[in-house]
């Protein structure tokens, strides 16, 4: 395993990062797709013997219980080796009637969900009794909340870091004009400032480079890329179906309108794939690694042997003419993850 700091700070992580999404309660109606506390631990332990130190979470993941579940499996870890992410925003107390699978973010209850000094403080606490934690070693806030003054919302982040219940802070999926607006107010102030961006970023989605990469590089951010293999559309044959491919939402809004453009870029990575008897993972990893802006993606892995494919990412290099021909055939998409 290779290691980073972590943007314009001394925080060491993981050059691979395991997104944890994928574990908790599928009652919770989040998912259908989520693994069991059991299988949870199994990942999460494995990745560890991997050399993986970064996990990352959030409130909202089947509504607390993928932090639970990443609390007991953490309990086995040395608490100083390693770095637990979670996120803020995304409502945890829904309107009566509000179907997250239809609408997202789903309604809130009134102080349900957003980044108001209420809700932040509140859901940090209730993240830490989840995690069995006495702090958070990175607090993201999960997306821009348009109805709360982001001076309120960049104060409070900074009272945890000054508390010691956090001490890092990142945000998530936004616009750059925003993610400068929220560094300035911080700056502006003296208050602790975001040193990663987790945004939507892979060979099929490169919106990130006309503005928040270019941002994230001037003012020395870290970036962990979310969705790095398209939720499965750049590990395997669109033809095989996946539990998760026919019952996410969020994937079929992010990808299958794009469909007829991203199958070529999809067929190149299968066929350098072939070419270097590799996954079709692993390259579009290592396009992904390939990008000295990339500190480490996040890899949603919720069986051992994806994250152990996305470890050996590490281990493969394309040339310059081979990462150019993956990105040759992109055309520009619609917005995707930013609200």
């Amino acid at each position: 395993m290779e290691y980073v700091k972590l943007g314009n700070s001394g925080l060491d992580v993981s050059k691979i990062c395991l997104g944890c999404m994928g574990f908790g309660d599928t009652s919770s109606g989040f998912n259908t797709w989520a693994v069991d506390k059991d299988e949870s631990k199994k990942v999460i332990l494995g990745a560890y013997a991997l050399g993986i130190n970064f996990f990352d979470t959030a409130n909202c993941y089947s509504y607390g219980t993928s932090e639970e579940y990443v609390g007991n499996a953490i309990k086995a870890l040395p608490r100083e080796e390693i770095v637990i992410a979670t996120k803020v925003f995304i409502p945890m107390r829904l309107e009566k009637g509000a179907d997250p699978a239809v609408t997202f973010p789903p309604k809130a209850t009134p102080n349900g969900g957003g980044l108001s000094r209420k809700e932040i403080v509140y859901e940090a606490e209730q993240s830490l009794k989840r995690l069995g934690l006495d702090y958070i070693d990175l607090y993201i806030i999960h997306r821009w909340d348009y109805n709360t003054p982001i001076e309120e919302t960049m104060q409070a982040l900074n009272d945890l870091v000054r508390s010691g219940k956090v001490r890092y802070i990142g945000a998530s999926a936004m616009y750059a004009w925003q993610f400068q607006k929220a560094q300035y107010v911080a700056e502006k102030n003296g208050w602790t400032k975001f040193i990663s961006m987790q945004n939507h970023y892979n060979l099929l989605y490169r919106e990130e480079e006309r503005e928040m990469i270019p941002l994230c590089v001037d003012q020395k951010v870290a970036l962990t890329p979310y969705s790095p293999l398209a939720s499965g559309r750049l590990s395997r044959d669109w033809s095989v179906a996946s539990k998760r491919s026919k019952t996410d939402m969020a994937y079929k809004g992010k990808y299958l309108p794009y469909a007829d453009v991203d199958l070529p870029i999809a067929e190149r990575v299968a066929e350098l794939a072939k070419k270097h008897g590799e996954p079709m993972s692993r390259i579009a990893l290592s396009w992904l690694l390939s990008k000295p802006y990339v500190a480490s993606p996040i890899i949603g892995g919720t069986k051992l042997e994806y994250v152990k494919d996305a470890v050996e990412a590490l281990n493969v290099q394309l040339t310059a003419d081979e990462y150019a021909y993956l990105e040759e055939l992109y055309v520009p998409h619609g917005i995707v993850g930013a609200l």
